[in-house]
């Protein structure tokens, strides 16, 4: 039986959402959006706008990835079952969270103003 059918979370139906829903070409594509934007922002951390690298921007660089891997961490529990449907909400919004600041780190290292 698949493990998506199987949670209830204390409820008294099943829950058979997965967080993302079900694997798709769209899905793909937000991945790999996602992960462009998460890349150039840290391959800009190093690079621009000078080398060598600034300590401000690696410091940037670095609180980004630290507020992905706690998003990497609750998706994970999510989709083992550990977490509730209610957590979904705060994965959303932790993800939009990440974008902004990815971007707003963008504007800064290019010097957008």
């Amino acid at each position: 039986m698949d493990d998506f059918t199987t949670r209830t979370y204390g409820t008294s139906g099943l829950d058979n959402r997965p967080l993302f829903g079900e694997t798709s070409a769209r899905n793909f594509v937000n991945l790999m959006y996602s992960c462009f934007v998460f890349q150039v922002t840290v391959i800009s951390s190093f690079f621009f706008p000078s080398l060598p690298p600034q300590p401000l921007n690696i410091f940037f660089a670095v609180c980004i990835l630290l507020a992905c891997g706690s998003t990497i961490v609750l998706i994970f529990w999510y989709r083992q079952g550990d977490l509730e449907p209610k957590f979904r909400n705060l994965i959303y919004y932790m993800l939009v969270s990440i974008v902004l600041l990815c971007l707003c780190a963008n504007l800064y290292f290019h010097n957008v103003r």
